[in-house]
């Protein structure tokens, strides 16, 4: 605890429009102190992964990753839509114009989102909340509107050596339609926390995509809320791969029901990597519709966890919602833990869970050999038709990052 208090102590003066959180996120983390196994929420972490993030300094302002060289890392600008990239000190809109329809919100606008919303999502309990709220100096907020919007890319950037906090607003107008793809890189020795809030208006649609690819010794942690409102589409496919710790929390909530949520998940782990999804919807009306696609494939001796909460009160009459837990293991000594809940006080509801936990099929290997295909080239296919699954429902345009090819270049069996 020790360690803990000084890096608290450690920070910086509370300062810029998120103060009063970043206040609140420091009592919040010095009240809750470090999480412990005796957690049920954290019971499977590594929590020798969190602790290192205390060894790592909060990111400084350093422009040397936005040179033509670091950018020949990341895939093509998208040829229809338009990027921005974000770090924890930068503006992310210096220099960029922004297409019709997409605006940032005004201070004065910002400051009545932070107040209505700070009860919404409590760092009072949530630690990966607090820290968030303890670190975040910067705020994108944007005012999204209109049918025939190009796609959003943002890039959440890391840095060797440092610790990089983001937070991003969004509110998508009534019948406003987007792409939104979020792609989050991890470097050596660093580590992340994001926070996303999205807010979908009546009849909104948005296809929202995020690629978290880290390397060892890269860490993740982050954050989404979303609320719907009536009408509205909402549709996030994640895909998490390579971090030594990458843990994604997410809550959806539908406040007036009649609402429809996709969610699909795809994470792959290998060496000793832990990658972990926790996921909570709530149904807060009548006739409000999920399905949930969870996949996880765990090699070597990494391990993969999934936590997926369905709660539906009285109040949610006409529930519709479907969730489905399926994992591969790839070696004796990976491991995959899934836990679907379903929390279920209404009466006329339809709600069906599953999870499964299997290894490739002998069989299908030994039928691939015996037409002259190599066992690796097998299990690269049989892979590759597991991974698309989910890979076929980002948003347009995410093919440029070569997605599939490194999922089966890092996964041997």
């Amino acid at each position: 605890m020790a360690d803990y208090r000084q890096w608290l102590n450690s920070l910086p003066e509370p300062n810029g429009v998120l103060k009063n959180l970043q206040t609140q996120g420091r009592a919040s983390l010095a009240n809750l102190g470090m999480p412990t196994n005796t957690l049920e929420e954290w019971r499977l972490t590594d929590l020798n992964c969190l602790q290192k993030i205390l060894n790592l300094p909060l990111y400084k302002p350093n422009r040397d990753y936005l040179d033509e060289e670091k950018q020949k890392e990341w895939a093509q600008r998208p040829k229809n839509g338009f990027r921005l990239v974000i770090d924890s000190q930068t503006n992310p809109l210096e220099d960029i114009n922004l297409p019709n329809g997409i605006r940032p919100l005004t201070s004065a606008e910002v400051e009545k989102l932070l107040v209505q919303r700070s009860n919404q999502y409590s760092s009072s309990r949530n630690w990966q909340v607090a820290i968030n709220n303890a670190t975040a100096t910067n705020f994108l907020a944007l005012k999204i509107e209109g049918q025939n919007l190009p796609p959003l890319e943002l890039i959440m950037q890391s840095d060797s050596g440092a610790f990089i906090p983001t937070r991003i607003a969004l509110i998508v107008e009534d019948k406003t339609k987007l792409n939104l793809l979020q792609v989050a890189l991890g470097a050596a020795n660093s580590a992340q926390s994001h926070l996303v809030e999205i807010y979908l208006g009546k009849g909104a649609e948005l296809n929202h995509g995020l690629i978290a690819f880290g390397i060892e010794e890269a860490n993740m942690i982050a954050n989404l809320f979303v609320e719907q409102k009536t009408s509205s589409h909402y549709s996030f496919t994640s895909v998490q791969h390579g971090w030594s710790l990458s843990r994604l929390e997410s809550l959806i909530v539908q406040t007036n029901g009649h609402a429809n949520t996709t969610l699909k998940g795809l994470q792959v782990s290998s060496k000793k990597q832990q990658i972990a999804t926790h996921s909570r919807v709530k149904f807060e009306g009548p006739q409000g519709c999920l399905e949930q696609l969870q996949k996880s494939a765990a090699t070597d001796n990494s391990h993969c966890i999934f936590n997926g909460s369905i709660q539906v009160p009285q109040l949610a009459q006409k529930t519709n919602a479907a969730q489905l837990s399926r994992n591969l293991l790839m070696s004796n000594r990976a491991r995959i833990d899934t836990k679907p809940e379903l929390e279920i006080i209404a009466d006329d509801v339809r709600c069906t869970h599953g999870a499964t936990i299997s290894q490739l099929q002998e069989e299908e290997v030994f039928y691939m050999r015996s037409r002259g295909i190599t066992t690796e080239q097998a299990t690269s296919l049989l892979l590759k038709g597991y991974c698309k699954e989910i890979l076929d429902n980002l948003p347009v345009e995410s093919h440029r990052w070569e997605i599939l090819d490194k999922l089966l270049k890092s996964v041997k069996r």
